[in-house]
């Protein structure tokens, strides 16, 4: 793998999951890259307002660590496509399989829950945006049936807004339980606002994806660390910076064959 700058990736994350040979894996943080406030400093959605020119720097930085990035169009949904390396950005899906070397699965996110995949035997990598309606509406299902694995797929889940910052209302509550009963665990109801609830997205994911067979789950388990609203020196938080600061930009998680 080419290593960018060690001053621009120090921040980053790299999952700690037991993937086969030859599957890589990192989570950006906001460190290292060319924007300026409030999407400072590696911003790397074209889409938030934030200057051209510092997107491009930015997602050339990161291309210098990791080959053919596929920045997807996300639209909370659950369409999933087979990434190739001539598959251009801004192609509309929330979820993304690779069999093939030289490109990389490429989740963008500000709030919402990064999954990533790797088969088993490390001839197929995967990527989900999972916010509340795509993993309702079964995105992980749908990547994990993509890579037609099962219980051979190994999953991992990167940083998302926490339990104790995810205020929904009853829509979504009942959005997972009317599928899940038992799901009713992930909600604990919110103590200063009547009629709303505080929704455990890594545990939600968590339960999604052990009923799709994928047992084998790494990464985010719901605590502070993981939580983008309370680390704003190292995370972008939609939630947080819009309301605040007028404005937020995405980290990036990619997984991809060597």
């Amino acid at each position: 793998m080419t290593m960018a700058r060690p001053a621009a990736i120090a921040d980053w994350l790299v999952p700690n999951w037991p993937a086969p040979p030859g599957v890589r894996a990192l989570c950006t943080t906001r460190a290292g890259g060319a924007s300026a406030a409030p999407r400072d400093s590696l911003n790397l959605g074209d889409h938030v307002g934030d200057a051209p020119e510092a997107v491009r720097a930015n997602r050339e930085l990161l291309r210098g660590v990791v080959p053919g990035p596929v920045f997807l169009r996300q639209v909370h949904g659950t369409q999933v496509v087979e990434l190739a390396p001539g598959t251009p950005d801004g192609t509309q899906a929330d979820g993304c399989t690779a069999h093939r070397p030289g490109v990389a699965c490429t989740i963008m996110v500000a709030d919402c829950l990064p999954v990533l995949f790797a088969r088993g035997d490390g001839t197929a990598v995967g990527a989900a945006h999972a916010g509340w309606r795509g993993l309702a509406g079964g995105v992980l299902e749908a990547v994990a049936g993509a890579l037609g694995a099962g219980g051979e797929c190994i999953a991992w889940l990167g940083p998302c807004i926490g339990p104790s910052a995810f205020e929904v209302g009853p829509e979504v509550r009942d959005a997972f339980t009317r599928h899940d009963a038992a799901a009713a665990a992930c909600f604990a109801p919110h103590a200063a606002h009547a009629g709303k609830w505080l929704a455990d997205l890594p545990a939600l994911a968590r339960r999604r994806l052990r009923a799709a067979g994928v047992a084998a789950v790494h990464g985010n388990d719901g605590g502070p660390a993981w939580c983008t609203v309370a680390n704003p020196l190292r995370f972008f938080s939609y939630r947080r910076d819009v309301p605040a600061l007028g404005g937020a930009g995405r980290f990036a998680a990619c997984v991809w064959r060597e």
